[in-house]
């Protein structure tokens, strides 16, 4: 899936956002790197990264050309401060119709608006793909992202209390949410902020 839109910060700054490509392997797998080295809301560490230069750019070609998935970053002054996707829960007939998203932001860029567009554009990216669900898991603690999720139309449906691990803080209870797609599409339609450049987006 292609996706290209340009947009402006809460600090003045203009960041696109757009598709992974092949050429970003190297950059990608460093900013995931440093983003989940951050904070212990995500996943994965770090060091459970396996994915080689060549792994993640046939990864990010992979999914630039597929026409429900899509693996986007954030560039802001030439380099990549974020990364955000979704992907098909199931390829099954009874779960097609459900997305799963995930997001990180490095986080000397946190709190200016890269999180949020990251979120809606994968928002709309499940819009176009023919999605009716999407999907996420965020830690209880991490109210910063909660409060985006909410805000974004995401509604808790679930916890998990021993949902992870962590090995500095034990477990860490997952608050399971869902966007249903076409009721906030026929709620709020497609209207795009006045600042920013309508998206070129197709799936095919």
């Amino acid at each position: 899936m292609q996706y290209h839109k340009i947009i402006t910060l809460k600090d003045g700054r203009t960041c696109t956002l757009r598709n992974g490509t092949g050429a970003d392997g190297q950059a990608i797998l460093n900013i995931f790197n440093l983003t989940h080295a951050q904070t212990d809301y995500l996943l994965t560490y770090p060091e459970e990264s396996t994915h080689t230069v060549r792994q993640e750019a046939d990864f990010l070609k992979e999914k630039a050309e597929s026409a429900d998935e899509v693996e986007l970053l954030a560039e802001l002054d030439r380099e990549i401060v974020g990364t955000a996707g979704i992907g098909c829960v199931a390829r099954k007939e009874k779960t097609r119709h459900r997305a799963e998203f995930g997001v990180s932001v490095d986080k000397a860029y946190w709190g200016i608006g890269i999180g949020r567009a990251l979120t809606e554009a994968c928002i709309e990216c499940a819009g176009a793909a023919g999605y009716v669900q999407l999907e996420l898991e965020a830690v209880a603690e991490n109210q910063n992202a909660l409060a985006l999720y909410k805000s974004a139309g995401f509604r808790e449906y679930g916890r998990n209390a021993k949902g992870f691990r962590s090995r500095f803080s034990g477990w860490q209870e997952l608050v399971l949410m869902a966007l249903e797609l076409d009721r906030r599409n026929a709620r709020q339609g497609a209207t795009e902020g006045e600042n920013e450049i309508e998206p070129v987006l197709t799936t095919e």
